[in-house]
């Protein structure tokens, strides 16, 4: 494919979507922080995970697709059998990742984000797989809101990203 083929195709930035998506990370991280310590990894509505266990599983799926598009290589990944179960853990893994985002994304071939990758689970476009990591991390956050608000906690607003 051509460059002009490509940039026919764009909709967003390679800017615009880290921008997006670092928007999202952040609420997430208010959203982590807004969890009383005792409760992040505790408390749970209906058999839910807990929100400090969906909170590492929102990093690593980040984690993997960043390691994906960077790569171009998606292995089955493989999770540590237990994590650390404090908020200063999750947010230091958070903060890292964050730093990892703004330094390598923005050095993902354009051309990767249309092209099939074979993810462990299915093969879709880039852009695909990173719009997977993003609604992932939103779906998970409104658990998170239901949660704060059932310790009777104002989740903070989920506009200002």
């Amino acid at each position: 494919m051509n460059e002009t083929a490509i940039q026919d195709r764009a909709v967003l930035t390679t800017a615009d979507l880290l921008t997006h998506w670092q928007g999202h990370r952040r609420l997430t991280r208010r959203v982590i922080e807004r969890f009383p310590e005792e409760q992040l990894f505790t408390y749970s509505l209906g058999g839910m995970r807990p929100f400090g266990a969906l909170a590492w599983e929102l990093y690593g799926v980040s984690l993997y697709t960043l390691q994906g598009m960077v790569r171009g290589e998606w292995p089955e990944p493989q999770f540590p059998q237990a994590l650390p179960q404090d908020r200063a853990a999750v947010l230091a893994a958070w903060d890292d990742l964050t730093g990892q985002l703004d330094e390598q994304l923005p050095k993902v071939p354009v051309e990767r984000y249309h092209q099939p990758q074979a993810m462990f689970w299915a093969t879709l476009p880039g852009h695909a797989a990173v719009t997977y990591a993003i609604d992932n991390e939103i779906h998970h956050r409104g658990q998170g809101y239901v949660y704060l608000r059932s310790l009777g906690l104002e989740p903070p607003p989920f506009w200002e990203r």
